[in-house]
C-alpha cells in the first residue's frame, strides 16, 4: 500500500472479542470470491443496459475474472498495488472487483458519474497504478477527461479501456489486459486494505476510506443477519462505484448465493418489467428507488408482492413513506450507516412495525453504540447525542492519518458526526448531523466542496451549503449566497454554468440558490447552518 497510509491498530480487548464471537477471521476477499466461483458456478448473472446488456453466470465471469487476474498480475500488480476503475454497472466492472481481488491488489472504484474534479482527485490521492474504464457514459467524457488529467498522475502506469470505439494513445483495450488465468487468490495479510471507497464529509476534497479484508467480510457476514430482502435475489441500481451498490450488487449475492443483477440506468419501467421477468425484488437502499418504483403507473400488485420485504437505509427515511409502504403490503426495515462504518444499526423484518418502521435500528450484532454530549459526556435515553460507534466492520483508516486521528479515538470509537436518539429498548433513530454533508439518493455530498467552488464566482462574498428537504431524493443541496456590496448576486442558471466549468459532478450541484444579506451566526462568528436546515424543514416538512 501507498507509504503515506498509516492502518488504524484495533485495541487487543476488542479483537479478542470479535475472535470469540465469529466476526474477526482470516477469510480475504479474493478467498471468498473464489470459493463462490468453484461452489455456484450455475449462478445467474444479469445486466440490465441499453448500452451492454449481459446474461451470462457467475461460472463464465469467473473465466474472465481469472484472465484478467492473469494480466495484472504480468504487469506486476499484486499486493500493495492500487487498481482504480470506473464503470457503469457492467458486467466488465463485476469482471473488474473480481479479478482484483483475486490479485491481492487494493481496490477503488470510483463512481461512475464523477467527473474530471473528483476522478483527478481519488487517482492522485490513492496513487493508482491501473486504471480501467470506458470511453464515454451519458453526457460524461472519461477518455477526454483523462487526457487531461494524465499528466498528473504519474503514479498512473497503464489504462484499459473498456468498449469498441477507438483506443487513445497510452491506454490498451479492457481484452488486451487479459492474460494466463489463475487457479485461486493471491495470498494476503487479512489486515491489508481491501477496498478504498471515496466519500463526501466535512472536508472539501473526497475522504479514502480503507476497509481490510477483516473488515469488509465482517461486514459482509453481519449484513446477512438482517435478511433485508427476504431471501429474494435483487436488482441493484446503486452504482457498484459506490459503497452500497458494491456490497448490494457484487458481493452479498456471492455470499447469499442470490445471483448477480444490476442496472446501469434506474428507470423503473424497465425495472419493474425486469422483475416480473426473472422473479428478482428491487428497490433497496436508498428510500429514491422504491418509491420510484411505487410511483411508476406500471407498478402492479404483482410487483408490489416481490417487492414484499425491502432495506432502506444510506438517506433519509419519512415515517410517511413507510407507512405508505406498509399500507401497500410492504415490510420495510430500516438501517443505518456509512462508509466508515457500514452496518452499525439496523432490525429485520421479525421486529415490531414501530421500531423498524420509525427507528433506525438497534446496534447489530458485534457493534457498541454511546451517545455523548458537546463535552463528551453519555446523554440519558430520549436525550439527543452524537453517536459514536465501533464494531468489527469499523474501517482500518482514512488514507489521511490526521483524519482518521480525528475521526477515531484509541478505544476505537469512530465520532460519526451525526445526532440520534436511543430509546429505552435501543433503538436509534438519526435526528441531525454535525458532519457537514448532504445525502442525495444515498449519495454523500460534501457542502464544503461545494461552497470551495462556488466561493469562486465574482461577485460573491460568502455561501453556506445545506441540506435541503426532497420528496423525491430524501434531500439536496441548498445554497445560500451573499453578495458583495453592489454586486449582482448569482442565479441558479449562472451556478450551474460556473460548476459545469469547474467538472463537478452533476449531482452534487445545488438544486435551489437563495440570495440572504445576513447570515445567523455563533458568538465565534461561525455560520448556524442548522438554523438554515431548520428553516428549510419548516417550509418543506413533508
Amino acid at each position: 500500500m501507498p507509504a503515506d497510509w498509516q492502518l488504524r491498530r484495533t485495541p487487543p480487548e476488542l479483537v479478542t472479542r470479535y475472535r470469540a464471537e465469529g466476526w474477526w477471521t482470516d477469510d480475504t476477499l479474493g478467498g471468498l470470491v473464489d470459493a463462490a466461483f468453484k461452489t455456484h458456478p450455475d449462478l445467474a448473472v444479469r445486466i440490465w443496459s441499453d448500452t451492454r446488456p449481459a446474461q451470462t453466470t457467475i461460472g463464465a465471469v469467473a473465466v474472465l475474472a481469472r484472465e484478467l487476474a492473469g494480466g495484472l498480475a504480468a504487469r506486476g500488480v499484486g499486493p500493495g498495488d492500487v487498481v482504480a476503475f470506473q464503470l457503469p454497472n457492467w458486467l466488465e466492472a463485476a469482471v473488474t472487483f473480481y479479478a482484483v481481488a483475486l490479485t491481492g491488489a487494493t481496490l477503488v472504484p470510483i463512481v461512475h458519474f464523477y467527473g474530471p474534479h473528483e476522478v483527478g482527485y481519488v487517482l492522485r490521492e490513492s496513487q493508482a497504478r491501473a486504471l480501467i474504464t470506458t470511453h464515454r457514459f451519458g453526457h460524461l467524457d472519461y477518455i477526454a477527461a483523462l487526457e487531461e488529467l494524465r499528466p498528473g498522475l504519474p503514479a498512473l502506469e497503464t489504462v484499459a479501456i473498456v468498449g469498441e470505439g477507438p483506443v487513445p494513445a497510452g491506454a490498451i483495450a479492457f481484452t488486451d489486459l487479459f492474460g494466463d488465468p489463475v487457479d485461486g487468490p493471491t495470498p494476503v495479510d487479512p489486515d491489508a486494505p481491501a477496498v478504498v471507497g471515496y466519500t463526501s464529509g466535512t472536508t472539501a476534497a473526497p475522504k479514502g476510506v480503507i476497509h481490510t479484508h477483516r473488515t469488509l467480510v465482517a461486514e459482509l457476514h453481519q449484513v446477512t443477519t438482517m435478511g433485508a430482502t427476504g431471501g429474494t435475489p435483487i436488482l441493484t441500481g446503486a452504482p457498484v462505484g459506490h459503497a452500497i451498490g458494491m456490497q448490494a450488487g457484487l458481493l452479498l449475492p456471492l455470499v447469499r448465493v442470490l445471483g448477480v443483477h444490476l442496472t446501469d440506468v434506474w428507470d423503473p419501467a424497465r425495472v419493474l418489467a425486469a422483475m416480473l421477468e426473472t422473479g428478482v425484488t428491487s428497490g433497496a437502499g436508498s428510500t429514491f428507488f422504491l418509491q420510484s418504483l411505487l410511483d411508476d403507473p406500471s407498478c402492479t400488485a404483482e410487483h408490489r408482492a416481490l417487492m414484499g420485504h425491502v432495506g432502506l437505509g444510506g438517506a433519509p427515511v419519512p415515517a410517511a413513506f413507510v407507512d405508505r409502504a406498509h399500507g401497500l403490503g410492504i415490510s420495510i426495515v430500516r438501517s443505518y450507516g456509512s462508509t466508515e462504518h457500514p452496518s452499525t444499526t439496523g432490525s429485520t423484518h421479525d421486529d415490531p412495525y414501530e421500531m423498524r418502521g420509525y427507528t433506525d435500528g438497534r446496534a447489530l450484532p458485534g457493534v457498541e453504540l454511546r451517545l455523548v454530549d458537546e463535552a463528551g459526556h453519555p446523554v440519558a435515553a430520549g436525550t439527543p447525542g452524537e453517536i459514536l460507534s465501533r464494531g468489527p466492520d469499523l474501517f482500518a483508516g482514512y488514507t489521511d492519518a490526521t483524519l482518521t486521528a480525528t475521526a477515531v479515538d484509541a478505544d476505537g470509537w469512530y465520532a460519526t458526526g451525526d445526532v440520534g436518539v436511543l430509546d429505552h429498548n435501543g433503538a436509534l433513530t438519526i435526528t441531525d448531523r454535525i458532519k457537514d454533508i448532504i445525502i442525495r439518493g444515498g449519495e454523500n455530498i460534501s457542502a464544503a466542496e461545494i461552497e470551495e467552488l462556488l466561493a469562486q464566482i465574482p461577485g460573491v462574498a460568502e455561501v453556506a451549503v445545506v441540506a435541503a428537504p426532497d420528496v423525491r431524493l430524501g434531500e439536496h443541496a441548498c445554497a445560500f449566497v451573499r453578495a458583495l456590496t453592489d454586486a449582482t448576486p448569482p442565479d441558479l442558471a449562472t451556478v450551474r454554468v460556473h460548476l459545469e466549468r469547474t467538472g463537478l459532478a452533476r449531482q452534487k450541484w445545488p438544486e435551489e440558490v437563495r440570495v440572504v444579506d445576513t447570515f445567523p451566526r455563533t458568538p465565534s462568528g461561525k455560520v448556524k447552518k442548522f438554523e438554515l436546515r431548520a428553516a428549510l424543514r419548516t417550509e418543506n416538512p413533508g
